[in-house]
C-alpha cells in the first residue's frame, strides 16, 4: 500500500497494489487462448484481453474461457470501432451497452446475454475497485424454498421408485437416500461413490467428510436403501453409474425428467427431499446448530424458513423439556 500527503488539502490518500497467483492449469489456459479470429484483428488486443482476464482471478478454466471469450470480443470490437485499447473503457457500461445492442457477430440473441453476464463479472471484479464506482445493485427475488414431501407422499414416492424396471430403480433409491435421508444438496448427489460411504463401529452410515467438508450421517429409515445402492454399485458413483465426470449439468434434473411418477403423486424433487430432511431433523428435536452443520449451511439462520412446517411440540413434550432434567 502507497500513502501520499497533500500539503494543500491536507489530506492522505492511499493506493493499494497486489498480485494473484492463479493456478497453473488456469496460467495455461489464459495463455494458450486463441480465438476463431483473424490474426490482424486479435493481435492488437490480445496481450491486454490477457491480462484483463487474468487480472479478475479465475478459479477455474471454465471461468477463465468464459472471460478470454466475452472480453475478447468486445475488445476486438471496440478497436473496430475506434475506441481506445484500454479495459477501463472496454467495460464501461456505455461500451458494454452498445456491444450488446450492436450483435457483436452473435448469431443468437442468448450468445450476446451470456456474454453481457460474463462483461458484468468482470467489471464487477475490477473497475468499481480502480474507480470508486460501486457494482450496480443486484435486484432479485428472495429465494423461494421448495416444501418438504408429507410422510404419505414421501413412503408413496419410495415405493415408487423401488418398483421402477432395472437401474432406475437403484438411481431412484439414491436419489433419496442421499436427499430425504442424507440432506445433500442436488449438486453434491452425482458425485457421492460407493467408498466416500463407511459404516461405523455402532452400524451408522456416515459420508466422508473430506469431500463434503462436513460430518453426514444418514438417517437411519434410509439406511437399508443406502447399503443397497452402495453393495450394488461397489466403488463407483451411487447415482447412474457408468459416466466418466463427477458431475455433469443437469444431470439429476434430468433424471427427474425422464421418470416421472404415477398420478396422483408429486415429481421427485432433490430440493424437495432435502427440505423433507431438514424439516426432519428439526421435528425430531435436534439442535438448530447440528442440522444447519450437517446440511452444510453457514449458520443456524439459514434455517428460518423452514420452520412454518415444523410441526409444534406436544403440551405434554413442551411441559417436560421445560423443567429440565432430574438431577
Amino acid at each position: 500500500m502507497k500513502v501520499a500527503f497533500d500539503v494543500f488539502t491536507g489530506c492522505l490518500s492511499s493506493r493499494f497494489c497486489w498480485s494473484v497467483t492463479l493456478p497453473s492449469e488456469v496460467s495455461s489456459k489464459i495463455r494458450d487462448y486463441r480465438p476463431r479470429l483473424p490474426h490482424r484483428r486479435w493481435a492488437p488486443v490480445a496481450e491486454l484481453v490477457r491480462a484483463t482476464v487474468a487480472a479478475t482471478a479465475p478459479a477455474t478454466c471454465d471461468a477463465a474461457e468464459h472471460l478470454l471469450h466475452a472480453i475478447g470480443r468486445i475488445a476486438v470490437w471496440a478497436d473496430r470501432s475506434g475506441l481506445p485499447r484500454d479495459p477501463g473503457t472496454w467495460l464501461s457500461f456505455k461500451t458494454i451497452d452498445a456491444f450488446i445492442l450492436s450483435g457483436g457477430g452473435a448469431a443468437k440473441d442468448s450468445t450476446m446475454l451470456t456474454c453481457r453476464t460474463w462483461l458484468w463479472r468482470a467489471r464487477a471484479a475490477l473497475v468499481w475497485v480502480q474507480r470508486g464506482e460501486a457494482p450496480p445493485a443486484r435486484l432479485s427475488s428472495p429465494r423461494t424454498l421448495q416444501p418438504p414431501y408429507d410422510a404419505a407422499e414421501l413412503a408413496h414416492l419410495r415405493d415408487w421408485a423401488a418398483r421402477l424396471p432395472g437401474r432406475a430403480r437403484l438411481d431412484g433409491l439414491a436419489l433419496m437416500a442421499l436427499g430425504a435421508g442424507c440432506g445433500l444438496m442436488p449438486g453434491e448427489i452425482p458425485p457421492i461413490q460407493g467408498s466416500h460411504v463407511r459404516v461405523t463401529s455402532g452400524g451408522v452410515a456416515v459420508l466422508e467428510e473430506k469431500l463434503l467438508s462436513r460430518l453426514v450421517a444418514c438417517h437411519s429409515d434410509w439406511e437399508g436403501a443406502l447399503a443397497e445402492v452402495v453393495e450394488a454399485s461397489g466403488t463407483g458413483y451411487l447415482f447412474r453409474p457408468g459416466r466418466e465426470v463427477a458431475a455433469a449439468k443437469n444431470l439429476v434434473s434430468s433424471w427427474h425428467a425422464r421418470h416421472q411418477p404415477y398420478a396422483g403423486l408429486p415429481p421427485l424433487s432433490a430440493q424437495r427431499l432435502r427440505s423433507t430432511w431438514i424439516v426432519g431433523r428439526l421435528s425430531e428435536g435436534i439442535s438448530a446448530e447440528a442440522v444447519a452443520s450437517a446440511a452444510g449451511m453457514a449458520s443456524p439462520a439459514s434455517l428460518a424458513g423452514y420452520h412454518r412446517w415444523v410441526p409444534p411440540l406436544p403440551r405434554a413434550e413442551v411441559i417436560r423439556l421445560l423443567r429440565g432434567r432430574r438431577p
